[in-house]
């Protein structure tokens, strides 16, 4: 007879805590799916952006880790097409695959309030220019 309602009492508490479980809205469900830890919330909200106005790029010196990745944002009334130095040829950053020398650059015109964006894998001092405007230029040092 004991034995019976110990297994009675532990049915009792698995159904309970099932129900517990399974009673949670959908919602709550979602926000509890795609909460992420502070320090990795910190990590993917890093963001460089250099800015591209009629006065040039801002800011003209940038500094970054390797890895991480350079948005380049027009905020003129122009089209842009930032590149790796040396202008016209754009092979100063290394890596080949763009469409004149280096994996650097636009390859194409990114018009006004477009954005365009590459990644820093190697560590360096990198100048660039707007192929378009070359008196435009800055650079980007990746540690």
């Amino acid at each position: 007879m004991k034995k019976a309602i110990v297994a009675i009492i532990i049915i009792a508490i698995v159904v309970l805590g099932g129900y517990y479980l399974f009673k949670k809205t959908p919602e709550q469900a979602v926000q509890e799916s795609t909460s992420q830890p502070f320090a990795e919330q910190t990590q993917t909200e890093k963001t460089n952006v250099i800015t591209y106005t009629e006065a040039g790029y801002s800011p003209s010196a940038l500094e970054i880790k390797a890895g991480e990745t350079v948005t380049f944002k027009n905020e003129s009334q122009q089209s842009m097409w930032p590149a790796s130095a040396i202008h016209p040829t754009h092979k100063d950053y290394p890596t080949t695959g763009g469409c004149l020398g280096s994996a650097f650059d636009a390859c194409q015109d990114v018009q006004p309030s477009d954005i365009w964006s590459f990644k820093f894998d190697i560590a360096g001092n990198w100048k660039y220019h707007d192929h378009l405007s070359p008196k435009n230029f800055g650079a980007i040092t990746v540690k």
